[in-house]
């Protein structure tokens, strides 16, 4: 395995102007520098359940959620790995797990295959971290893909002589800008395109870090006015869509290969109620039992 498969650590986000965004690379530039595949654009497919449970629990803003997405640095095809990611979020620390896969094998999984080749393959990758990927699809039955989400990255890494106290290896920043979502054509092997939903010179900087935000980071914050925000691309594209009116779903849908989804909307309206109370125990057993195992 040639990839970190597990993740503990806070990410903090924080939206910024070009401006600012230059002000920061210059403070962070006696600390920092590019990671080798530094600049790229990040595609990512969604997975949710047809009331879309996930996506609503996530803008709840609760002390825990979870996602599952499979994600991929480049334009993938029948050959590339790609990531199955499953992304908990616990009293303000983020948990992730990772399994890279070929991309085939990666959307059989999540969509349900128990091909035994498929299985052999996640299991010989990281045991547990498939086990925990199954233990989630048993939980949230009837996942399906539902969203297309790519951006433009850079990101940066500690420099390898960088101290403990300007920040340490784990530190890590990135920017995100061009971030476009869609309901269709949901491949890893096309290209990104769709609905924008960060407005133009902005970017979204994320500090991914396994303690405090180094002083020096701080202080150009500070310097700034540049307060934390809370941002869910995949909550954020969710309330997009159902915020359209009738006439702009009807021209999403004729302007780009739309498989329909006509009624979905007036279906997990009526759905949401009966489904939440079930969903809802589960995750009150899920926080608690997740809590006990990471403290």
């Amino acid at each position: 395995m040639g990839y970190q498969a597990t993740f503990k650590r806070y990410e903090l986000k924080y939206m910024v102007t070009a401006e600012q965004k230059t002000r920061i690379l210059a403070a962070m530039e006696p600390y920092m520098e590019q990671e080798r595949f530094g600049r790229s654009t990040v595609r990512n497919i969604y997975f949710d359940t047809d009331d879309f449970v996930l996506a609503r629990h996530s803008i709840a803003k609760p002390d825990y959620k979870e996602k599952l997405r499979i994600r991929s640095y480049s334009k993938a095809d029948a050959g590339s790995t790609v990531f199955v990611e499953l992304k908990r979020k616990f009293d303000g620390v983020v948990y992730k797990r990772r399994i890279g896969l070929p991309e085939p094998d990666a959307m059989r999984w999540v969509e349900g295959s128990r091909d035994p080749a498929v299985i052999r393959g996640t299991e010989a990758e990281s045991p547990q971290v498939a086990s925990e990927i199954e233990y989630f699809k048993t939980l949230y039955s009837g996942l399906r893909p539902v969203l297309f989400l790519s951006y433009d990255r850079e990101a940066y890494r500690m420099k390898r002589d960088a101290s403990a106290a300007d920040g340490g290896s784990g530190f890590r920043v990135t920017f995100d800008c061009n971030i476009l979502c869609r309901e269709y054509d949901l491949s890893l092997r096309s290209d990104p395109y769709g609905t924008p939903f960060l407005k133009e010179g902005m970017f979204l900087m994320e500090l991914k870090c396994p303690g405090a935000i180094p002083l020096w980071m701080t202080k150009v914050l500070s310097e700034e006015r540049i307060y934390k925000t809370s941002f869910s691309k995949y909550g954020t594209a969710y309330c997009r869509f159902m915020n359209e009116t009738p006439a702009e779903r009807a021209h999403g849908l004729a302007a780009g290969m739309h498989i329909s989804n006509a009624g979905r909307k007036e279906t997990a309206l009526s759905n949401r109620a009966n489904h939440n109370g079930r969903i809802g125990r589960r995750l009150q057993e899920r926080t608690s039992r997740f809590g006990r195992a990471s403290a």
